[in-house]
């Protein structure tokens, strides 16, 4: 059974930095998509970031407002998934959750279902 346990959140002052982690279990992560997703208050969940598996050169794709900032990878050994959050900013501010998905359709503006099998991990962002 798919399940991804994200970790990592926490409080931070614009400027600082975090790192995510999502473990996961029922999959080997290095031969799917997998990519990170965030839901702010009030807002629709939105991608943030996403690699391709193995197979596919381990592509990577970001969203607009957080490239330079942020970066994706994995661990194979330890079927983990990162994502290492640099100058963050108040609108960083979300749950952030793993999913596998299809990141060139995705990125690419198609619909394509997204497996999502966590709680999410809070980041907040502030003074």
């Amino acid at each position: 059974q798919l399940q991804f346990v994200e970790s990592g959140g926490g409080w931070v002052q614009p400027g600082g930095s975090l790192r995510l982690s999502c473990a996961a279990s029922g999959l080997t992560l290095s031969e799917y998509a997998i990519g990170w997703f965030r839901q702010a208050p009030g807002s629709e969940r939105e991608g943030v970031s996403c690699i391709h598996s193995e197979q596919s050169d381990s592509t990577t794709y970001y969203a607009d407002s957080v490239k330079g900032r942020f970066t994706i990878s994995r661990d194979t050994a330890k079927n983990t998934l990162y994502l290492q959050m640099d100058s963050l900013k108040p609108e960083d501010t979300a749950v952030y959750y793993c999913a596998a998905v299809n990141c060139w359709y995705y990125y690419n503006g198609y619909e394509t279902p997204i497996a999502y099998s966590g709680q999410g991990t809070q980041v907040t962002v502030s003074t």
